[in-house]
């Protein structure tokens, strides 16, 4: 027998390269030794090892006499399958750059995209938009629909797996325009049709955020049309609602009656109640969700795990301002009439819209973060409370003439959330976690001041509200990262160790995971994890990225033939 070995002699953590024997059953590509195997089941885990061959885990247990091409001693670290972020806005970002360094030094191997969708671009008004927000990365839109975008990530090279919702206010936005209307049976009929076309070429399901405009101007009847044709495809619909404040019982009550009438799971964006004066509102709409799953229904939520959001600082103001889009309302906001109006309206109670300048609660819990207009960054980190004295303004002008003068939305961080609260959502099972933010590297400050989430949502999880504060048990916070989100999305074969599975792999360490990103310092990686693997290919060892771009596109139920 003919045996060329190269031995290299490793510390704990190392990895090994041999030359093996061909024809062996116990020969793998990868073989992952000694680890702690959390399958993501939520069972206790297992000692043992993980081998694998191309893309595919193929053997899990105690794997005496096996030998690979790789070995990674995983001696005294957990094993998970690959973390799923189910809210990911990276898309322009992976076109830039396809390492995604924020979500994968926590570990996150798929992002599906949701809230909208990067296609379909299919009027001259939406490729301007989209050019528009590629312009800062020179980039320009060379796609029509969704799953183009999602083939021209694959064949750019990116690291981690993506999958995609259809927006239903892109669908709208493609027949309707951006007017507060309402569609024509024939128009509802083309909306239909872009549905069906996206889901046959794998879309997910439907998304939206019924905040935002053009979103908020679709009523419960037309987006429960658009998931009766998603639903027909095995699709899901996945919603920032229609209030997470001062409505959010009906904002709840309104997810599950579309999926009721339209017979499609739901899921809830970003779970919380928004606004000190709501907090109480937590306890309902988590009664809400259990007593239609105790029905049957399947109903289901997501959040990230911190007491703030951020949004644009034109979520201050009424929705109907930008009816017909954003240039429009810009152009009302220059108008002093509109602006009196504006202003009384903001500072009434009782809105039937999302108003965050008075669910912050204080001028204080309103922080800038990213202005277009140089000369207006020097305001980056600010509260508006710092900026309105700073110009001798009332604070609700100040936000009509940031917006005016920067020419775009603001982002924007609110305080809204309290911790108590943020604990009670993480504690119910059927709550996986998306970051709602781009995966970047930690040298972006060009872009203005992030939120901590970019770079800590998933770390944060597993070091304060596992390991440190026992919200949950680890198995089961590796279940809430893998195979809850999964099976929800319906991404085969993803997110358990298991034979068959695709050997997306998180290798890390549960005493030393954590967040360090802050609100005030959030360019920060997280720390703990060691390696990781896509589609068997490593793509973060010791910490590093090893230059390998294997991620692809994961094709929604209902397209007729996957890549997967």
């Amino acid at each position: 027998m003919r045996l060329s070995l190269l031995i290299i002699i490793c510390l704990t953590g190392a990895i090994l390269t041999q030359a093996q024997p061909s024809g062996t059953t116990n020969r793998f590509d990868v073989l992952i030794r000694n680890g702690l195997i959390y399958d993501g089941s939520g069972k206790p885990p297992t000692a043992g090892d993980v081998g694998i061959r191309g893309d595919r885990v193929v053997a899990v247990g105690k794997l005496t006499n096996a030998q690979a091409t790789t070995i990674i001693d995983a001696q005294g670290k957990a094993v998970a399958p690959g973390f799923i972020n189910v809210l990911s806005h990276t898309g322009i970002e992976l076109l830039r750059d396809g390492h995604s360094m924020s979500d994968l030094k926590q570990g996150i191997t798929t992002e599906v995209f949701g809230e909208d969708s990067w296609g379909p671009v299919d009027t001259d008004e939406m490729r301007q938009q989209v050019n528009q927000a590629l312009k800062p990365y020179k980039l320009t839109c060379d796609w029509k629909t969704l799953a183009d975008f999602l083939k021209k990530l694959q064949q750019k090279g990116i690291t981690p797996n993506v999958a995609s919702y259809l927006g239903a206010g892109q669908v709208r936005q493609s027949v309707l325009g951006e007017e507060n209307v309402k569609p024509t049976p024939a128009q509802l009929d083309k909306m239909r049709a872009i549905v069906r076309k996206a889901m046959e070429e794998g879309a997910l399901g439907i998304t939206t955020a019924l905040i935002y405009p053009p979103n908020t101007f679709a009523d419960t009847d037309e987006l429960v049309a658009l998931c009766k044709e998603a639903g027909r495809y095995g699709g899901r619909y996945i919603a920032h609602i229609r209030s997470e404040g001062d409505r959010l019982d009906q904002g709840v009550a309104e997810l599950i009656q579309i999926g009721k009438a339209a017979k499609v799971p739901v899921e809830l964006y970003h779970f919380k109640a928004s606004g000190q004066r709501n907090w109480p509102r937590m306890e309902t709409a988590i009664a809400l969700i259990n007593d239609a799953r105790k029905q049957g229904q399947d109903v289901t939520a997501n959040m990230y795990t911190y007491t703030a959001g951020a949004t644009g600082l034109t979520s201050c103001l009424p929705p109907y301002l930008f009816n017909g889009g954003f240039m429009a309302g810009w152009k009302r906001l220059q108008d002093p009439a509109t602006r009196q109006k504006l202003a009384a309206e903001v500072r009434q109670s009782g809105n039937d819209w999302e108003n965050m300048f008075q669910l912050a609660g204080s001028t204080d819990n309103i922080i800038l973060t990213a202005f277009e207009v140089d000369s207006l960054k020097k305001y980056n980190s600010k509260t508006l409370g710092q900026i309105a004295a700073i110009w001798h303004r009332d604070p609700i002008e100040t936000v009509m003439d940031l917006i005016v003068a920067d020419k775009s939305r603001v982002e924007t961080t609110y305080f809204l959330m309290s911790e108590e609260n943020v604990k009670k959502g993480i504690s119910q099972p059927w709550v996986s976690f998306g970051s709602d933010a781009a995966s970047i590297t930690d040298d972006r400050k060009d872009i203005g001041v992030v939120h901590p989430r970019t770079f800590g949502n998933f770390s944060r999880l597993l070091g304060k509200y596992v390991r440190d504060e026992h919200v949950m048990s680890l198995e089961e916070g590796i279940r809430r990262l893998t195979s809850l989100p999964a099976t929800n999305h319906k991404l085969p074969k993803r997110g358990l160790l298991s034979a068959g599975y695709f050997a997306d792999v998180v290798i890390f360490d549960p005493a030393t995971i954590a967040d360090k990103a802050t609100f005030s310092d959030p360019f920060q990686y997280s720390i703990g994890v060691q390696h990781v693997l896509v589609n068997g290919k490593l793509v973060l060892k010791d910490g590093e990225h090893t230059g390998t771009f294997p991620g692809r596109a994961i094709w929604g139920p209902g397209k007729k033939t996957t890549d997967q």
